[in-house]
């Protein structure tokens, strides 16, 4: 699993991080995403709508938001 720290970063990074790392994956890797801007919480779902890649879950801390993201095969 690839690990994305995203802490401290505003929107749109985080989003345009995590569609960049999303891009060198191979389909049926996992993305771990770490992020504290509360604007992740509906800018990564809103990408992975986009890129058609899934969200296995999400998880909050009192600080964070943790996404895995599995890449999309084909």
């Amino acid at each position: 699993m690839i690990v994305l720290d995203l802490t401290g970063l505003k929107c749109p990074l985080p989003a345009l991080k995590t569609r960049k790392a999303l891009k060198g994956m191979a389909p049926g890797d996992r993305l771990s995403v770490r992020s504290t801007d509360p604007l992740a919480g509906i800018d990564i779902p809103a990408l992975l709508n986009e890129t058609g890649d899934r969200l296995v879950s999400t998880s909050r801390e009192p600080q964070a938001i943790l996404f895995t993201i599995e890449k999309a095969g084909g």
